[in-house]
């Protein structure tokens, strides 16, 4: 061997992304298999205490190669391959004593003859070997955060392959948003969901269906959510199609729904955008379940709601005009309303829910909240009842 060949490995090392020092070790190691293999053995047999024991080293300054075997010098030789006599030991070193180790040079030549060939196919597997290593150690602990990368390649069953920057990451289909088109070269963002460790080497597992992916874009485009102004109570998503977002504002002065959607809905429309436009819904996220799930329910006007906190069952008023509305195309607003307030809601037909009446109850709901004395409360419900007669009366005249 000579320098070039050493200037060769360090390109292969750049090129695949590991250390010098990395490959170095593993074309030694690949040299000790392949001179094994020359002898007859077989890596297993070394580990059962059979064949000789070698040592490959590699001078990284000047390309030579040393091959060792290393012998123990034995009273009683059990195993030619790994032991010599003392006898037969003094012949090369008349001081060295029993139990001590002797390196014997194997000829260069005899080697350099198995050596390329035969470590080919090592030095190819420890590579990857190294290359899944340093992919593992890239992206361990990177789990749950959002990634732009670039797509490589789609195959014949609709996965996406992305490189990260230093490993290729899959997307399933599952974890795609439905009709959204992916091609070579194409720049994207993407949550990795998942890093492990396989039989093939490390699994990047990375989605663009996820709710965080979600939660990332509107930080990235709202300004007070980002510096905690805003925050994010919960997500509920189908992908592609439409999601809730449950907002609340920690600063009196903010309007959370206006600071999300931004001027002529210009930040929301960014986010729809980089997901495949799918729709958004942003509602006020509130402690009190019955006005939360009204929320979130929106743009049904509903009625009164009765809370099973058990169970979490919720069974909602709703008026025919409103009912499909409530139910949503598909079921899916009250699919997302449930998943957004972790409540299962049903709906009960009701006589038509007026605006009135709508807001009554909403006033109604808040005092849950909030604690009065007795007579402050009856006082409440007195007025509630006069008002709710009135509006009868109005509504039969």
């Amino acid at each position: 061997m000579n320098r070039e060949f050493v200037d060769a490995l360090q390109q292969v090392a750049l090129e695949r992304g590991v250390s010098i020092d990395e490959l170095i070790e593993a074309f030694e190691e690949a040299l000790a298999k392949a001179y094994l293999r020359h002898k007859g053995f077989k890596p297993k047999d070394v580990e059962e205490g059979l064949g000789p024991l070698v040592e490959v080293t590699l001078d990284p300054q000047s390309g030579q190669i040393e091959v060792l075997e290393i012998k123990r010098v034995a009273e009683e030789v059990e195993n030619a391959d790994r032991e010599i006599s003392l006898e037969e030991a003094r012949k090369y070193d008349p001081e060295v004593q029993l139990d001590e180790e002797m390196e014997f040079p194997v000829d260069p030549d005899v080697f350099s003859r198995i050596a390329v060939q035969a470590a080919k196919q090592i030095l190819t597997q420890r590579l990857k070997e190294a290359e899944r290593n340093r992919v593992f150690e890239e992206y361990k602990d990177r789990e749950e955060e959002i990634i732009t990368g670039q797509v490589t390649r789609v195959d014949n069953r609709g996965n996406v392959y992305v490189d990260l920057g230093h490993g290729e990451a899959l997307m399933p289909t599952r974890e795609q948003i439905p009709g959204e088109r992916h091609h070579s070269g194409q720049r994207i963002k993407v949550y990795l969901k998942e890093v492990r460790r396989s039989s093939k080497g490390p699994s990047l597992i990375v989605s663009r269906a996820h709710e965080e992916l979600l939660r990332y874009l509107m930080r990235q485009e709202v300004p007070e959510i980002a510096e905690g102004t805003v925050e994010i109570k919960k997500v509920a998503r189908e992908p592609g199609s439409r999601s809730k977002v449950a907002v609340v504002s920690h600063n009196p002065n903010v309007d959370p729904i206006g600071a999300c959607i931004g001027h002529k809905g210009q930040r929301i429309q960014a986010v729809s955008a980089e997901l495949g436009r799918e729709k958004i819904d942003v509602i006020p996220w509130s402690p009190n379940p019955r006005e939360f799930i009204r929320n979130a329910l929106s743009p049904a006007t509903v009625g009164n709601i009765e809370i099973d906190s058990e169970a979490e069952r919720a069974v909602v008023a709703v008026g025919k005009d409103q009912h499909s509305v409530a139910i949503g195309r598909g079921g899916q607003n009250v699919r997302l309303a449930s998943k957004l307030t972790g409540f299962d809601i049903e709906f009960k037909e009701a006589e038509e829910v007026s605006d009135l009446d709508e807001a009554l109850i909403r006033a109604s709901e808040k005092t849950d909240d909030v604690q009065v004395d007795a007579g402050a409360k009856a006082r409440f419900d007195s007025l509630f009842a006069d008002v709710a007669e009135e509006g009868e009366s109005e509504g039969g005249e």
